[in-house]
């Protein structure tokens, strides 16, 4: 399978070699990928599909395709900005069939926090829970750019091409959803 994205550069040396030793069979450099990448993408899935379980099952089926092509894997752009964008394809494609099935959003869990403190975690918790709930009140489009933007770091460039958009509607998904949410802010403070 290739993969093109954006300009050969953007490969940190850390990835070249783990896509490097990954084309070569060593299951090593898939943990270590999967290591690196799991709580993020975890975490982007969590915010698109509002379901700690689907998302799970989201990730885990994205690093299983991801395994299938050992040997064969050329990536031109970034790995994590490669993984995220078919975090955010696999979790467009459920929301379909949610949607399809007439099932509708359910509640997101908390997302999963490595901090060593309690106290830290529990803010942690709260504030993340709450931004889930926020962005889960802007359109899934709108919603999915700003986390691709904010949370996974992706430029509009990458996500007009991942997402086979104009950047100009990225830019303007980015715009409106950003204004979604400062309304939403807006009116929970005039309460």
């Amino acid at each position: 399978m290739a993969v093109s994205l954006i300009g050969r550069a953007d490969l940190t040396i850390d990835e070249k070699i783990l896509v490097w030793r990954f084309n070569r069979g060593s299951k090593d450099a898939l943990k270590m990928i999967y290591e690196k990448y799991k709580d993020d993408l975890l975490g982007l899935a969590i915010t698109l599909l509002r379901d700690r379980s689907l998302a799970e099952d989201v990730v885990h089926d994205v690093f299983v395709a991801f395994a299938g092509t050992t040997g064969s894997f050329y990536l031109s752009g970034k790995l994590k900005g490669y993984l995220s964008t078919c975090v955010a394809n696999g979790a467009r494609d459920r929301n379909r069939l949610r949607s399809r099935r007439n099932l509708g959003l359910e509640a997101a869990e908390a997302m999963h926090c490595d901090s060593g403190d309690p106290i830290e975690h529990v803010i942690d918790s709260e504030q993340s829970g709450r931004l889930t709930q926020l962005l889960g009140r802007v359109v899934y489009e709108q919603r999915e750019v700003i986390v691709l933007h904010l949370h996974q770091g992706m430029r509009f460039k990458e996500i007009a091409a991942a997402l086979g958009i104009s950047i100009n509607t990225v830019q303007s998904r980015y715009r409106y959803g950003l204004d979604k949410l400062r309304s939403i802010m807006n009116s929970m403070v005039t309460k």
